[in-house]
């Protein structure tokens, strides 16, 4: 009986936390716990953030995003097949989607391990099925790390550019999306070489991306 109530907590709970977050802001992510030191992190809704953040993420992040529910088969492929290739110490990254980033963020660790990959590949089965797409570009957008101690798209905005996130132009919002992959490495605020020419290229893609952001 025991062994049968964990694995019904372990079912349940979980889904009682994705449900209720549908409704209220994360208050506070492991990241940030982990991270510790000062951190910025101000929610804002869809309607307080410029919708061409949500556009060029997309374009970065996930160009699947509103067509799938969740996974997206071939960058699993190949994020599987740049595993295998690697030597015995290599971890399995890549191929996440917005879906699973938003589950990771939220509620597990930033190191890579299979352990956490699989807690994630549930979590995201549960946020698919509990909250729309909208929602859920919502929430990895305000719980998203954009520099060191600064989450969300709030929180950047005023960090790198010292505005609001409803006032973001296309430039400035494709170079936080082109930050994302190393925030605590690249700046949106000061660009090398490489941030400036994917955040170019993004602002292009961005612009250009209405069927695949239906869903927003």
């Amino acid at each position: 009986m025991l062994v049968l109530g964990v694995l019904a907590a372990g079912l349940v709970l979980p889904a009682v936390v994705v449900a209720l977050y549908r409704f209220v802001p994360p208050p506070m992510t492991p990241l940030m716990l982990i991270r510790g030191g000062t951190v910025a992190y101000d929610w804002v809704p869809m309607t307080r953030i410029a919708p061409i953040l949500a556009r060029s993420v997309l374009t970065a992040e996930d160009e699947s995003f509103c067509q799938h529910f969740g996974f997206d088969k071939a960058a699993l492929e190949r994020a599987l097949d740049d595993y295998l290739d690697e030597d015995e110490e290599a971890t399995l990254r890549g191929g996440s989607t917005i879906s699973q980033q938003a589950a990771k963020n939220v509620f597990l660790w930033p190191q890579r391990s299979w352990l956490r990959k699989g807690l994630e590949t549930w979590l995201t089965l549960y946020i698919e099925a509990l909250w729309p797409k909208e929602r859920i570009m919502e929430i990895y957008l305000n719980v998203v790390e954009w520099a060191p101690g600064v989450y969300g798209a709030e929180a950047a905005a005023q960090h790198h550019f010292k505005k609001a996130a409803a006032k973001l132009s296309a430039h400035e919002a494709a170079a936080l999306a082109a930050v994302l992959p190393n925030p605590r490495k690249w700046s949106a605020s000061n660009p090398g070489p490489y941030v400036q020419s994917r955040t170019e290229t993004l602002q292009v893609r961005a612009a250009k991306v209405d069927a695949l952001a239906s869903c927003l």
